[in-house]
């Protein structure tokens, strides 16, 4: 069985760096091969496109920019904010462009506040599937994938709209485009359904990539917590994932010091200085 291939989640890891292409350099300088850039738009394209050529790092997922700094968490299931929906996802598709970047987490966006979910669920929906489809057109044109999220309501998010893998692959469904994936993070999994093994099998046909953190801590897979992360890499092994691991968690004391499961993991897996 090949490998499972670690991104570094440049949003979370390598902190101790202030700028994000010195977090490019510092992740390929640990042995990663891959990162994700979950907020890249306060660096230009050609600045991270530059860092990442010279660190030989490959950008593999970026976030479309999520809103204004007032709360948002996303614009795709916003009614009325299709036009900044748009204008968010044109300036992700310029960044990919440039980057070489082949995919764009399309984030959901949360529920007004004060508003019930199961009172607004239904108009959120067709928004949201209003501008998948708009961006799935756009998408294949640029032979890039858009992802979905699910995350949790219960710990990080209670109002964000997108919560489960059923609800996202519902959706999915209804939408019809293969340029559009599941992205499933196995820390918000965790927390929403649990029953992971099941639901890897289950959503497996739609994955187009995965993440993770331990739970709840969101600390390192090998931290204390409710995951069998050996187990879990396994799994993702047997059923031949061939995509990326992204790894968002929060280090409990330093990047570098936290790496030892991946280094252990290259070990036992014969890969040396190397996330590829």
């Amino acid at each position: 069985m090949a490998p499972l291939r670690f991104a570094a989640n440049l949003a979370w890891l390598f902190q101790e760096k202030p700028t994000l292409p010195q977090r490019i350099e510092a992740a390929a300088q640990a042995g990663f091969r891959a990162a994700e850039l979950g907020a890249p738009y306060a660096c230009s394209a050609e600045e991270l496109r530059e860092a990442a050529d010279k660190a030989r790092l490959e950008l593999v997922l970026l976030n479309a920019p999520p809103g204004n700094q007032d709360g948002d968490r996303g614009l795709g299931a916003v009614p009325g904010r299709q036009h900044e929906f748009r204008e968010a996802l044109a300036l992700a598709v310029k960044y990919c462009k440039v980057l070489k970047c082949p995919r764009i987490h399309i984030m959901a966006g949360r529920i007004p506040l004060g508003a019930k979910r199961e009172e607004v669920s239904a108009e959120m929906e067709a928004t949201f599937i209003e501008n998948l489809r708009y961006a799935a057109d756009i998408l294949a044109q640029e032979k890039i994938t858009g992802l979905l999220e699910p995350i949790n309501s219960r710990i990080t998010d209670p109002r964000y709209f997108l919560t489960t893998p059923e609800q996202a692959a519902a959706i999915l469904k209804k939408v019809g485009s293969p340029s559009l994936k599941l992205q499933l993070d196995i820390f918000h999994c965790q927390i929403m359904d649990g029953n992971l093994t099941q639901n890897l099998e289950k959503y497996f046909p739609i994955i187009g990539h995965v993440q993770f953190a331990q739970v709840p801590g969101r600390h390192e897979p090998d931290s204390p917590g409710e995951l069998n992360f050996p187990y879990l890499f396994q799994l993702l092994e047997s059923m031949s994932y061939s995509g990326f691991v992204g790894c968002e968690y929060k280090p409990k004391e330093g990047t570098l010091k936290g790496l030892g499961w991946l280094h252990s993991y290259w070990k036992s897996h014969g890969v040396l200085d190397s996330g590829s």
